[in-house]
């Protein structure tokens, strides 16, 4: 419901499709959206199933179940695996042509799951990787060095969990990268830098420690991908793709910057980085990749 309010505050598309298995509920957050329209425009939103949803272009994917406190998103494979098996297949009766969207944990197995599942070409289906996690990269950096986070540019790479890994390499502000580097009279600090990594790792056991679980950023990650997405724009994304392209990276998704428009993703780059990051990279999807296969 974060990803539908923010994406029904900003307008992005011009009818929201709810789909859920308490339809009641889901009735009650339709109304609730669609009161407000006249604060925001003019956005249909309605309740669906995945069999009689109808043509859409694009498709968010936020079911399964949620992560527990101590549990690591790989943990939820099997439970939400099954989940996708009951849905996938509609999804391509009902909307072949869509764009899917995979944003449910653990995103970069599950966003390949539903590639092998559905018979849409695999550009057409991606996951939200590891943008939450750069925008928590960017948002502690720019807090480090009091700089608007939109200033900070650079990524984080690889699974969205435990082996990700930040490219302090692609990392700069002002086209300063900061490794090495004083920026506005601030110094590199390799414990500084070890210490927002942390910070960008552990936040959401953090955050599902003290509320339970994660939503609005996340949601704000979906509206901007979705924004991307219906309105063709090319940007380029932190998201979870196929990167059989590179050697060492086949048969996984993991998060690259990649591009993103309208019917998809459309290439992926691999940044200049470090022999140490490249490790990280490719042990980032050696990781997924064992998960992946079980």
């Amino acid at each position: 419901m974060a990803a539908a309010y923010s994406l029904f505050q900003r307008r992005i598309a011009n009818e929201l499709v709810l789909v859920d298995l308490d339809e009641r509920r889901t009735e009650g957050e339709a109304m609730d959206l669609l009161h407000g329209q006249s604060l925001v425009g003019r956005v249909d939103v309605c309740v669906r199933t995945t069999a009689d949803m109808g043509p859409v272009d694009l498709v968010v994917l936020t079911a399964g179940v949620g992560q527990e406190p101590g549990e690591t998103r790989l943990d939820l494979v099997a439970r939400n695996v099954a989940v996708f098996e009951s849905i996938v297949a509609d999804l391509d009766r009902q909307c072949p042509d869509a764009v899917i969207l995979v944003a449910s944990n653990p995103v970069d197995v599950l966003t390949r799951v539903t590639q092998q599942l559905s018979g849409r070409p695999n550009h057409r289906i991606l996951g939200t990787g590891t943008t939450l996690d750069t925008s928590r990269l960017r948002a502690l950096v720019g807090e480090h060095y009091g700089v608007d986070p939109q200033s900070v540019h650079g990524y984080v790479l690889g699974e969205h969990g435990d082996s990700e890994f930040v490219a302090w390499s692609t990392v700069n502000i002002a086209g300063v990268p900061l490794v090495d580097n004083p920026v506005f009279g601030q110094p590199w600090d390799r414990q500084t830098a070890e210490r927002i990594e942390a910070q960008v790792r552990n936040a959401a056991q953090e955050i599902i420690s003290r509320k339970g679980h994660t939503d609005l950023a996340i949601g704000l990650v979906i509206a901007s991908l979705a924004d991307t997405v219906l309105s063709d724009r090319a940007a380029i994304h932190s998201v979870s793709v196929e990167t059989s392209e590179f050697p060492g990276l086949e048969d996984v998704c993991l998060s690259l910057p990649s591009r993103l428009g309208g019917s998809g993703t459309s290439g992926s780059a691999l940044p200049p980085l470090t022999d140490d990051e490249l490790a990280k990279l490719h042990r980032s999807a050696g990781v997924i990749r064992d998960v992946t296969a079980r």
